[in-house]
């Protein structure tokens, strides 16, 4: 998050980091010098990996640290809504219990930008999820005591679970049930502010719902066509109840995306007028709250609402920006990937991480403070090919480099060769960024030499914007201007090109 700082601080800022642009690369020298020694610690001797008693291994394990219920009534009132108050519930299937505990953590984040107070979270460790109750029915009775002891009112389970699954367990425990791609439905649709983004929201979530629709008894059955005397084609059950909701859901799907693609299309001229203009784009790419609207603010001093929650940018930004030399650009933020998106999320908005695709060049944001980093580019990556963005060039932004432990800015920087550590909140490394942008962008193909006339001092502005102007020089009868420029920029100029020696 952006926040002010006093000059002192910023001295102090400045001691402990410094923004030079040495400072990524004594990090990276360090590294490639020295084995990363946070590595050597995860190896005891005395065992081989995680290993646990039988019934330990089988038990619900209680995770430390995620309970979010305010002490303080005053800030209930403050958020103005009933508060849901949720048990988590994962299954560790691979990985270590640090990666199971750091999943929860994650869903215990999702679950407090949705609006719910975590009273507990519970994880079984198992080799696949229960087809039937998701941990088992022997787990799911606990889990109702767990349930019951804490007062809760609902129960997150963290993965995608069927329709089957969801019915299953909350007869068993007596609460609503939420799966994760459900609360990220939920907290996409708080935070969705323009036409566009409500309706992307909207079509996931009709998506999710679709398969999930059930009824109880006689509704069934709304629609009977009887035995009696209706005649031909009138006996049997008719349309159900079920059905019709299924079969409006369906309507209102395809109107949905008939609205989405004429929204597209407006987006669309946009970025063709901007390719028109030969004006290059980047685009923010990157994990929730990993700091992209921050670095946007930083570098372009766009004003993007910044708030330390996840999800909080959904619409897409485009912002003009400039290089050190001058080369003007956009930057685009986009919106925050996460492990598991729902692949709802990620057909609805489609269209909009377009802007990744279309990009010639992609920020790849990643939290250098986070548990977990490796796993957030995973995640990212994953998605970018999804959209189909694989042959962009990118580079690998490590924020909040001055909360970031150095080893593991070390391990980064060593493992991500194309990488530099910044801090958008102090603005360490930003000048060194703003170079490394500047490098990596498209160049003009075509080197023109012209003696433009004064009274076209338009092209000798148009050669600043959309080129690289080498040299200027004002003669008597004119500029002569040296510079690689666009084709078309280039043809413009001919009339005016000196001959070449």
């Amino acid at each position: 998050m952006t926040s002010s700082s006093s000059p002192s601080q910023d001295a102090r800022d400045a001691q402990d980091v410094p923004d030079s642009p040495s400072f990524t690369e004594s990090l990276r020298a360090d590294a490639l010098m020295e084995e990363d020694v946070a590595w050597s610690h995860e190896i005891d001797g005395d065992r081989d990996g995680e290993q646990f008693e039988r019934s330990e291994r089988a038990a619900l394990r209680r995770v430390a640290g995620l309970s979010t219920e305010l002490e303080d009534v005053t800030e209930v009132e403050y958020r103005k809504l009933r508060l849901e108050r949720v048990v988590l519930v994962g299954v560790w299937t691979s990985g270590t219990a640090a990666d199971a505990d750091n999943s929860l953590a994650e869903l215990a984040a999702l679950a407090d930008t949705a609006g719910a107070v975590v009273l507990d979270g519970v994880i079984q460790r198992r080799d696949k999820p229960d087809p039937a109750t998701f941990i088992g029915s022997g787990k799911a009775r606990e889990l109702r005591d767990i349930v019951t002891e804490s007062g809760a009112d609902t129960v997150v389970c963290d993965g995608e679970l069927s329709p089957g699954q969801l019915i299953a367990l909350e007869d068993v425990v007596k609460v609503k049930v939420v799966d994760r791609t459900a609360l990220i439905l939920d907290i996409f649709a708080q935070h969705a502010k323009s036409r566009e983004g409500k309706a992307q929201v909207a079509l996931a979530q009709m998506q999710y719902m679709l398969p999930r629709l059930r009824g109880w008894g006689a509704s069934l059955s709304r629609q009977m066509g009887g035995g009696g005397g209706g005649g031909m084609a009138t006996r049997g059950p008719g349309e159900t109840k079920i059905e019709t909701d299924r079969r409006r859901i369906r309507e209102k799907m395809a109107k949905m995306r008939r609205e989405i693609t004429e929204m597209k299309t407006g987006r669309d001229i946009k970025r063709q007028e901007r390719r028109r203009n030969k004006v290059p784009s980047v685009a923010i790419a990157g994990y929730t709250n990993a700091g992209k609207s921050s670095l946007l603010n930083r570098l372009t001093g766009a004003g993007v609402l910044v708030e330390n929650a996840l999800f909080a940018t959904l619409d897409p930004t485009v912002r003009r920006a400039e290089t050190p030399s001058g080369r003007i650009y956009t930057l685009a933020d986009t919106v925050g990937f996460v492990r598991h998106l729902p692949h709802h999320l990620v057909e609805a908005f489609r269209s909009t991480m377009e802007e990744v695709g279309d990009a010639d060049l992609i920020l790849h944001i990643v939290d250098g403070s986070h548990p977990a980093p490796e796993e957030q580019l995973a995640a990212v990556r994953e998605v970018i090919r999804e959209v189909g963005a694989v042959n962009v060039p990118e580079i690998v932004v490590i924020n909040k480099a001055d909360a970031a432990d150095p080893l593991v800015l070390q391990r980064l920087l060593r493992i991500e060769r194309h990488s530099i550590a910044v801090s958008a909140r102090t603005g360490m490394g930003i000048e060194e960024l703003l170079a490394l942008i500047d490098s990596e962008l498209p160049r003009p193909e075509v080197e023109v030499e012209a003696l433009v006339p004064y009274t076209l001092g338009s092209l000798i502005a148009k050669a600043h914007a959309e080129g690289e102007v080498l040299s200027e020089e004002h003669t008597p009868e004119g500029t002569l201007l040296k510079a690689q420029v666009h084709p078309e920029l280039a043809s413009e100029l001919a009339p005016y090109a000196l001959a070449k020696k």
